[in-house]
């Protein structure tokens, strides 16, 4: 006897399981976003993720792992030309859940599942790190030519406006002495 999965059960047998759950998959990645039920938005999950992880490998053997589930060529090909390089730099957590409320008819708790397709931003390191990190980075950024250029030019303006500021004090002076 096969072992049940873990979770809630959807549909009649594992059979039709399988097919609810790759057809969620195919409409989650050819939309980016989903409205269903919170039970199969969170049984989607796991599996969303994996064949994403198979994506980003790329290579032939993946892409026919993936097909093993999802049998729309489609729905497979924008997976690993169009997904899969927006999520490579992220290491999980490909896809969002929100609940939007109960629907109309029955009741039932709504959930969002969409893809997370925005760039990651990298979490701020330990402090004993981020020192350790900035320390070498730190003479190098203060090294740069553009601020020496920055600073002789200064200086020549400097140079420029003193020899004016000269011949005023100069003629303000013989001014007072011809008085």
């Amino acid at each position: 006897m096969p072992k049940p999965t873990k979770g809630p059960r959807l549909g009649g047998g594992p059979a039709h399981e399988r097919l609810l759950l790759a057809n969620l998959a195919t409409a989650l990645f050819t939309h980016k976003s989903i409205t269903t039920t919170e039970t199969k938005a969170k049984r989607l999950r796991p599996l969303a993720e994996r064949l994403i992880t198979f994506a980003k490998r790329g290579d032939l053997h993946a892409r026919r792992r993936v097909m093993t589930v999802i049998r729309d060529k489609s729905a497979v090909h924008e997976l690993f030309t169009q997904i899969a390089p927006l999520v490579a730099e992220r290491e999980g957590g490909y896809t969002r859940i929100t609940k939007v409320g109960y629907r109309k008819g029955d009741n039932a708790p709504m959930a969002v599942i969409e893809l997370v397709l925005e760039p990651v931003n990298p979490k701020p390191k330990s402090a004993k790190k981020a020192k350790a990190a900035e320390a070498p980075a730190a003479p190098a950024a203060e090294e740069p030519q553009v601020d020496e250029t920055e600073v002789e030019s200064t200086d020549e303006a400097a140079v420029e406006e003193a020899p004016a500021a000269e011949a005023t004090e100069e003629s303000t002076e013989g001014d007072a002495d011809s008085k």
